[in-house]
């Protein structure tokens, strides 16, 4: 039986989550890979017991990781039922729906009985009565954002999430949720978004000042924009590497360039410089300005947690580091 460690909060950074009470820590462990039903059940505890034990306590999930779809939520409720859940108050578990979950009208989007229902599947999944953040997972142009905002305040009301949020929002669109959700009193703390050093998106379109004006929280995504920010890739591209494999959707051989290495060789030398390996510093430079409250890391083995924890010791950068990296990437 799985005993925490007793030093596991001492290193962490916890940062207030919005104007919520609610604090995240500063590193947040994504299910999306690694955890699904082809992987191995024995490796998923080393990789949550390391993560916690390092004093990660968010561990963040949707109704279609995998794969196959649910899986990862059916196996966080074993690694819960066996081991975890004497920690469970001490835990933040989120999970989503917004993107395709079953087949069907029904199984897709943002309606009150895709969003209520798929829940409803994802608590059955987890063994739990409640999960501490619900996020609608994508926004839904098709159905009206009064009826999506509801359903979120409806499963607040009903006691199966403490929280909720929303993801992959712009901000115009953060604007109208914010909006509706206020009106209704609905705890609405964050917004999950895709943001690197080599994915400014949301400092563009200028939602990541919305939120910290707003008092939303921000948890970031594909900090390393998918593996490209390890640096795996500069020697060529492994086979079994995400891009080597043709198996993911989101990288492919043609997103690394020439011109994209060289960006990411000169970010390395930074890295070096700072004495910090070019992933430390990736995540580190996300939570620079305060602005971000958490950033998600995934892991494939436990090592990688140690890793990237270190990037905590140093998350300060200078003037001059800013505008390097600026001109880098630019």
């Amino acid at each position: 039986m799985y005993r925490a460690s007793e030093t596991r909060y001492e290193n962490m950074i916890y940062n207030q989550c919005g104007r919520s009470g609610l604090k995240l820590p500063a590193l947040s462990l994504g299910m999306w890979h690694n955890f699904g039903s082809v992987n191995d059940l024995e490796n998923m505890k080393s990789i949550l017991f390391e993560a916690f034990d390092s004093g990660i306590t968010h561990f963040d999930l949707a109704n279609n990781y995998g794969p196959v779809y649910g899986s990862a939520e059916e196996n966080m409720g074993r690694i819960l039922k066996s081991d975890l859940m004497p920690y469970r108050n001490e835990m933040v578990i989120s999970t989503k729906a917004g993107y395709d979950m079953w087949k069907g009208p029904y199984g897709d989007g943002g309606s009150r009985k895709y969003l209520i229902a798929s829940l409803d599947e994802s608590l059955k999944r987890l063994g739990l009565d409640y999960v501490d953040i619900f996020y609608h997972h994508r926004p839904d142009p098709h159905t009206p954002m009064e009826e999506t905002m509801g359903a979120l305040d409806q499963i607040v009301r009903s006691g199966k999430a403490l929280y909720v949020g929303i993801s992959n929002y712009n901000q115009e669109q953060t604007k109208q949720a914010y909006r509706i959700l206020r009106e209704q009193k609905t705890p609405f703390i964050i917004n999950q978004v895709s943001y690197s050093m080599l994915n400014r998106w949301i400092e563009t379109d200028g939602v990541k000042d919305y939120m910290c004006d707003q008092g939303i929280g921000c948890i970031a995504f594909s900090p390393l924009a998918q593996g490209i920010l390890t640096g795996k890739y500069l020697k060529g591209i492994p086979a079994d590497s995400r891009a080597g494999s043709g198996k993911s959707p989101y990288l492919h051989e043609g997103d690394i360039s020439g011109e994209k290495q060289e960006k990411v060789r000169a970010l390395q030398e930074l890295a070096q410089e700072r004495r910090q390996s070019l992933t430390q510093m990736a995540l580190a430079w996300i939570l620079r300005d305060g602005k971000v409250t958490s950033v998600l890391i995934g892991a494939s083995r436990p090592e990688q947690i140690r890793e990237n924890i270190k990037a905590l010791d140093n998350i300060r950068f200078s003037r001059e580091e800013c505008e390097r990296i600026d001109e880098i990437v630019k």
